[in-house]
């Protein structure tokens, strides 16, 4: 990833100074909890995805930035309220906002983040932006829902899934991309094809964070293996898990879902791996992949693309 951001080095610490400058407040606390969760890290992918998508259409400039800078608001925004829906303890390897500081400030910090970056798009002053981003924070709210609407259902399908991921997680990366595009002019269909790699790139993360959830090391991700469960979320290896095990393992996986318990476990991730359920999700996360990078390559070669390529790679290839 250092090498990935190290082809838009000077934009990517342009929008971190950014957001940095953004996160004053006359209010204290909205400083302490923004800063908080700003300064815990991440990955800062949504961001670079703009960057870079625009690098890579041929212009990179200030509306790019504050872009940038308005897609990871927006997404922390959305971290500090599923930390509370979640009842949420960790998250990047140290306790989450709502532990540290409380679930009230937790709530109204993320909506000071929402509405700083509709602030911030309204200095764009691109209406298409603008009714963009409006529709995309509505959709993500909606995924939000609808996963507490099936929380603990453990009937939830493939279709229904791939929906709520769809809406939660793949938008904000799918905006990332359109609005980079539009705000460098391209034609129309150049926007909607970055839209369709922003939204397979996005579906094809999540996948895989839902393969970490089972295999992945505590330590390395920043957060407790089995979450899902204790959150009663029916993610894809579960739900490949019970249609293909035995109706015993069936029975161990719906009774967890249900109960939102992680006290089995261990048996479940003996399950699933048993009845190659991770195997399947990292399968059907590739597909995801591939289309990604078909839709990519329709664009000039160029070393932002060729970057763009590699976090594709990267978002099935990693271990947090």
């Amino acid at each position: 990833m250092q090498q990935i951001r190290a082809t838009v080095a000077t934009e990517f610490e342009q929008v971190n100074q950014l957001i940095v400058d953004q996160l004053h407040s006359d209010v204290p606390m909205v400083e302490n909890v923004g800063h908080y969760i700003v300064d815990a890290g991440g990955k800062r992918l949504r961001p670079l995805l703009v960057l870079l998508s625009a690098s890579a259409l041929g212009q990179c400039g200030p509306a790019h930035i504050k872009f940038a800078a308005v897609i990871e608001f927006i997404h922390t925004a959305t971290l500090l309220h599923d930390d509370v829906v979640d009842i949420s303890n960790l998250r990047r390897g140290r306790p989450t906002a709502n532990a540290q500081f409380g679930n009230a400030p937790s709530v109204l910090v993320g909506d000071f983040l929402y509405t700083r970056a509709f602030q911030l798009m309204v200095q764009l002053g691109d209406m298409g932006i603008l009714a963009h981003m409006a529709d995309t924070t509505n959709t993500i709210a909606e995924g939000e829902v609808l996963q507490l609407a099936r929380a603990g259902q453990a009937g939830t399908t493939e279709a229904q899934y791939l929906d709520v991921i769809s809406r939660k997680t793949a938008i904000l990366f799918a905006a990332a991309c359109h609005g980079a595009a539009a705000l460098s002019g391209a034609e129309p269909g150049v926007c909607q094809a970055m839209h369709r790699f922003g939204l397979n790139l996005g579906i094809a993360f999540q996948m895989i964070d839902d393969v970490l959830d089972y295999e992945g090391d505590p330590a390395t991700m920043g957060k407790n293996v089995g979450d899902d469960l204790t959150e009663g979320k029916t993610t894809l290896p579960l739900i490949h898990a019970m249609r293909e095990g035995t109706a015993a393992e069936q029975a161990l996986i719906r009774g967890a879902i249900t109960a939102k318990s992680a006290d089995k476990i261990t048996q479940i991730i003996g399950a699933v791996q048993r009845c190659g359920s991770l195997a399947y999700t990292r399968a059907q996360a590739q597909q995801y992949h591939d289309q990604g990078l078909a839709l990519l390559r329709q664009l000039p070669p160029s070393r932002w693309r060729d970057a763009l390529e590699r976090v594709t790679y990267l978002s099935v290839h990693r271990d947090h």
